[in-house]
């Protein structure tokens, strides 16, 4: 998945003589403007065309976001497998496509609701087999295990967007729970009390600490030491992910 440097201006392209254009650039200006930020109008100012000639090419601005959908995951590219065991493999693309889907929470949106081709999820699904099956997966607990790790970052990348959203709303989860709390008696929701310290305190080590469970279970199931997972998962945050805004 593309992701954008916000410290970069984005310029639109001169309007002139009408430009030649496909759904391949329609797709990557709309990246280029942001998923939330592109309407008709502003992509086909960047790229100099007219509304009209835009309609030429997608129906509706449904249809724009969906091609820009399909374009950014096609662009997610697998890790690197060689020399890695198979929990540093998943638990690196677990951490890749979870700050990609918080990078641009409007791709998750369209992922959720199925833009994705399944032409490209039967080619990514084969690769994760034939890398996992070298040690020893199945070709059915290679997909078990790819699934399960997915949904995990899946789920704490709507967290963390839907965390950053309140937060930006004026609404912070912990002053939400301190204000409910307040209003009941102190012998009330003992369970919740007891963890509303923690509440949005680090998102990304709660997610760290949930691949880890999953791993460890994948390999209990596999008869393999569990401590060789914590090992490799107290690698360097530095090389194991790239620092974004949210999570």
């Amino acid at each position: 998945m593309t992701i954008k440097d916000p410290a970069t201006p984005r310029k639109p392209r001169r309007v002139g003589r009408p430009a030649r254009i496909d759904k391949d650039a329609i797709a990557e200006a709309v990246l280029e403007i942001g998923l939330d930020q592109s309407s008709m109008k502003a992509v086909a100012e960047h790229l100099g065309v007219s509304v009209p000639g835009l309609y030429h090419h997608v129906r509706n601005r449904k249809e724009m976001l969906l091609l820009a959908a399909q374009r950014s995951m096609a662009q997610m590219q697998l890790p690197n497998h060689e020399g890695k065991h198979w929990s540093e493999w998943l638990r690196e693309w677990g951490r890749y496509s979870r700050n990609a889907f918080i990078e641009e929470p409007e791709v998750l949106g369209q992922f959720l609701s199925g833009a994705v081709s399944w032409e490209l999820v039967v080619e990514v699904i084969d690769s994760v087999i034939s890398v996992l099956t070298q040690q020893e997966f199945t070709p059915v607990s290679a997909l078990a295990a790819w699934d399960a790790i997915g949904s995990c970052a899946v789920g704490s990348a709507v967290a963390a967007i839907r965390y950053r959203s309140a937060v930006e709303s004026g609404h912070p989860p912990k002053a939400e729970w301190h204000r409910v709390l307040g209003q009941r008696a102190d012998d009330e929701l003992t369970g919740a009390r007891s963890v509303v310290g923690n509440v949005g305190e680090n998102l990304e080590a709660e997610f760290e600490e949930e691949l880890t469970t999953l791993l460890v279970g994948i390999a209990a199931r596999r008869g393999e030491s569990w401590e060789a997972i914590l090992l490799h998962g107290t690698e360097s945050e530095e090389l194991a992910r790239p620092k974004l805004a949210a999570g």
